[in-house]
């Protein structure tokens, strides 16, 4: 069975920054009979609800930063990608939520220090991990696009 790797709150867990989901029966139809395995490393890191946070590339690297403190993030999410890749190494399909600094594969918007946009179609710091493992990635509405 096909093991799939999909945002959590896709799956209808309330572990948006606001605590809320983004429930998905269409792709959750479209992947039945796959094995799911939820994943919300900012969930885990920093629980629901939460401050807001951003992508912004300082010295050469993106990092996620709280839109309340201005503090870097990243090292929470990316201790969780390791760790989460690592425990599943037969991951074979990665599914993240659209524009999440975490989870978006080719929609994270990306700013400068200075809260200008850079980019629109960046990639997530755990996704980011998914792509440098060699996984299949795809943003949930991209994948929903392909498929349709």
């Amino acid at each position: 069975m096909k093991k799939v790797a999909i945002s959590a709150c896709l799956l209808g867990r309330e572990c948006r920054y606001d605590a809320t989901c983004n429930y998905n029966k269409e792709l959750l139809d479209l992947l039945n009979g796959y094995e799911l395995i939820a994943f919300c490393p900012e969930d885990y890191a920093f629980s629901s609800p939460r401050p807001t946070m951003d992508l912004v590339f300082i010295n050469g690297s993106t990092e996620a930063h709280s839109n309340k403190t201005g503090e870097n993030l990243s090292p929470a999410i990316t201790e969780y990608a390791q760790k989460f890749f690592k425990t599943h190494p037969d991951i074979e399909l990665y599914i993240g939520k659209d524009r999440s600094p975490s989870c978006g594969v080719c929609t994270a918007k990306i700013y400068d220090s200075e809260k200008n946009l850079l980019v629109e179609n960046g990639t997530g710091l755990m996704s980011q991990q998914a792509v440098d493992s060699g996984i299949e990635c795809w943003d949930a509405e991209v994948f929903l696009g392909k498929i349709l």
